[in-house]
């Protein structure tokens, strides 16, 4: 798990001032800011914050490192290259990127039924298989952006989260198929339906109670459409930041351009309008950046 942010001394004095530490110690408050030389007892990566602000960098590069310092049981990040808020900046994004490493949670997720949730949803995923060990990602991934957006989440929309794109471990474990679809949201209702039964069958395995259960069909059914319930606009907004901040680098090298536009504009329509400014705040990949940043075709 991530747990430490480590940074020079200087740095890590100047990190008790400044809007972005600030801000940062509000988004990753189970992340200690800390010295390099409290690292000891954790694997620690060093990143160059340099090479996160080059022109055309692209944040894919950097994640076979990270997550595969990861595997350690407690990791350490230590951040060179730049300081002040810059330096702020630079861990905000990268924190962001990979705060599926975190595992933040609040009162409806620590109790030990979600430990066994948690379990369970690891067992199901073969990591060997790149699809499977990105999907996975992006189930961690929205699940701490649900967090991020609502700290008091519930605890089925938190289980949603994790459980959202499970029919994808049946359907596209080995290749992926959605761009042969002939029609795009036919495609994804089904895969939503066929996930929300799937998500509810682990669940009564673990004996979770029947009222979660249902609220978990209920959202993982509908997460690929836009509605007015709460709980339901909170799951796609996180699962849309998810796949900007993580997985749209992935994306673009697997599918076609015609195809990566369409999932971009697809997935955008899914975010809601107050949560769109958090696309600022995350790094992606350049050619993503400017799909995103593309006019909608028929306009000029």
């Amino acid at each position: 798990m991530l747990r430490q942010l480590l940074l020079s001394d200087v740095d890590t004095a100047n990190s008790e001032h400044g809007e972005s530490w600030a801000l940062l110690a509000a988004e990753f408050p189970t992340v200690a800011v800390q010295p390099l030389g409290l690292g000891v007892s954790s694997q620690v990566l060093c990143l160059n914050v340099e090479e996160w602000f080059r022109p055309g960098f692209d944040p894919f590069s950097w994640d076979p490192h990270v997550f595969s310092a990861a595997e350690a049981e407690r990791l350490a990040l230590h951040l060179v290259g730049a300081e002040g808020e810059t330096l702020a900046s630079a861990a905000l994004e990268i924190l962001t990127r990979y705060q599926g490493l975190i595992g933040r949670r609040n009162a409806a997720s620590s109790a030990r039924v979600f430990d066994h949730i948690l379990v369970r949803h690891r067992a199901l995923h073969d990591l060997d298989k790149p699809l499977v060990r990105a999907d996975y990602h992006h189930a961690l991934d929205t699940w701490q952006w649900v967090l991020r957006l609502e700290p008091e989440a519930d605890l089925a929309v938190q289980v949603a989260a994790l459980f959202h794109d499970v029919e994808r471990l049946l359907s596209e474990a080995d290749a992926r198929v959605e761009h042969k679809a002939a029609n795009y949201q036919i495609f994804k209702d089904a895969h939503a339906a066929l996930g929300a039964e799937l998500s509810c069958a682990l669940l009564e395995e673990l004996s979770v109670d029947e009222t979660t259960c249902e609220q978990v069909r209920w959202l993982v059914t509908r997460h690929e459409r836009p509605g007015e319930d709460g709980a339901l606009a909170l799951l796609n907004d996180a699962d849309a930041l998810s796949f900007f901040s993580l997985n749209s680098s992935g994306f673009i090298r697997y599918f076609s351009p015609e195809h990566s536009r369409r999932k971009v504009a697809y997935t955008l329509a899914r975010l809601r309008p107050e949560h769109r400014p958090w696309l600022e705040r995350v790094r992606m990949a350049p050619a993503v950046r400017e799909m995103l940043d593309a006019p909608p075709e028929g306009h000029a």
